[in-house]
């Protein structure tokens, strides 16, 4: 009886607290009859399972598994959204390729942008995942030398390159190729020839022939108007047997379907390798609570090096549309928005998918919420601003002014525009540099840029 008054009184009325959870306890009970006592010990046991079941609570789900678990299910979700989009492009393409026309080739251009939406919300599971990056050169690589797949302007080809052989090789035109000292056969235009010959021929970034920038090229073509405005203006005339223009247009319409089925085949590995049981989800699990380290240097990585730095930064310095990274479709803004919308994702543990369905679980906002509140207040505070420079920039383009256009020499105004969100952005990592201490994990190392460390590099 007196262990059981004992016991009892171990949990006084008010709070019971237990890692990041917590739970109303009943208040302290008299035991007045032997009822009561014989009771006592089931009471106990009550109170005991209820205090050891606080961890299935949905704070408790704020463990480092349940935030790598809901990080990984958003990095599933993305890329599987990013495959259905890549599969409405691939149908569109289809189109446009069956029947031409100035309908099927918007049609076409429409299905590219959507499908960047999903795609770049998932360049954040980039940084920090070895699997993920050494892929990620198959379907995002830019900037690209367009003239190794098609017809360009004869003025911006005319010197040549030393560098690379395959400058200017246009195989669209040319069934039979020379690179370092090696005849590649090209009368055929197969995946084989795409990703084994041609993508990345000898080391050179530069020789990009597939992914979304290929397929945007051949959509769209070269953006001839500097910082004027106005995109690519490729007719649908170029994929016409009948009325053909640019010439070759049968291997031209070759070469997109081939590059739009390779985009497919692409994803659908990624999407498997962040499924149930995939590589890059099976090697986040593996790290345990060190697994936060690889959502951290994602975001933090792709905020400032990448984002604010070779993808802003460096084309604002030099003034150079061709360093706007959707440059032939001016759709550089969306791309941007969505890269940074990647990145609240993965903090917040939230993902709205292509049919409006969320994804949503534990997460890095509501651990650093629970221990370290100012932090997540300070963050939440950046994440809002980067968004609202984003916006700024996506309002311009769509009251026609293109990102092109603001980085453009004289553009004080644009320039600002595009400057105050790379601020943003450096800034908010700047707050994501402190989650690290906070969490005390070692020192994470993210990407850095020349154009933002040393930007008198950049000319050099």
């Amino acid at each position: 009886m007196h262990f059981c008054l004992f016991s009892l009184s171990l949990f006084p009325l008010g709070t019971y607290r237990t890692g990041l959870s917590s739970a109303k306890i009943v208040p302290k009970m008299n035991i007045k009859n032997l009822s009561h006592f014989l009771l006592c010990p089931f009471i106990v046991i009550l109170i005991f399972s209820f205090g050891l079941n606080i961890s299935s609570s949905p704070r408790a789900n704020n463990s480092y598994s349940a935030i790598l678990k809901t990080y990984a299910d958003i990095a599933h979700a993305s890329y599987e959204d990013s495959l259905f989009s890549a599969i409405t492009l691939h149908s569109k393409i289809s189109d446009l390729v069956a029947s031409p026309s100035s309908k099927s080739l918007s049609a076409a251009r429409r299905a590219w942008k959507n499908s960047r939406v999903p795609y770049q919300q998932t360049e954040v599971f980039r940084f920090g995942n070895a699997i993920v990056d050494d892929w990620e050169g198959r379907v995002n690589s830019w900037p690209l030398d367009e003239g190794l797949i098609d017809y360009t302007d004869p003025t911006l080809y005319s010197s040549g390159s030393d560098q690379n052989g395959l400058y200017g090789a246009n195989v669209i035109a040319n069934r039979s190729l020379l690179f370092n000292g090696k005849k590649i056969d090209a009368s055929v235009i197969t995946k084989q020839l795409l990703r084994e010959h041609l993508h990345e021929a000898g080391g050179i970034e530069a020789n990009v022939a597939i992914g979304y920038h290929a397929i945007e090229f051949l959509l769209w073509g070269q953006d001839l108007n500097g910082s004027g405005p106005g995109a690519g203006r490729r007719p649908y005339t170029d994929y016409s047997i009948s009325a053909c223009t640019g010439a070759n247009c049968d291997r031209r319409a070759a070469y997109l379907l081939t590059a739009a089925s390779i985009l497919v085949e692409d994803l659908r590995e990624m999407t498997s390798a962040w499924s149930q049981g995939g590589p890059v989800r099976e090697a986040i699990y593996s790290k345990g609570r060190l697994g936060l380290t690889n959502i951290i240097t994602g975001m933090g990585s792709l905020s400032y090096g990448e984002l604010a730095g070779e993808r802003m930064k460096l084309g604002l310095l030099l003034h150079d549309p061709e360093e706007e990274h959707d440059c032939f479709s001016d759709n550089t803004h969306n791309s941007h928005y969505y890269n940074a919308m990647g990145i609240r994702n993965v903090y917040l543990g939230r993902y709205t998918r292509n049919d409006g369905g969320v994804i949503e679980g534990a997460s890095l906002a509501s651990l650093i919420k629970d221990t370290a509140p100012a932090l997540h207040t300070e963050m939440i505070k950046h994440l809002d601003k980067t968004m609202d420079a984003m916006g700024d920039i996506v309002r311009s383009a769509e009251n026609g002014t293109s990102y092109d256009q603001l980085i453009g020499e004289g553009n004080a105004s644009g320039n600002a525009i595009v400057q105050a969100a790379i601020d943003a952005l450096a800034a908010q990592t700047r707050i994501i540099e402190k989650m690290t201490a906070s969490l005390r994990l070692s020192r994470i190392k993210f990407e850095g840029s020349d154009s933002l460390d040393e930007p008198i590099a950049v000319f050099k």
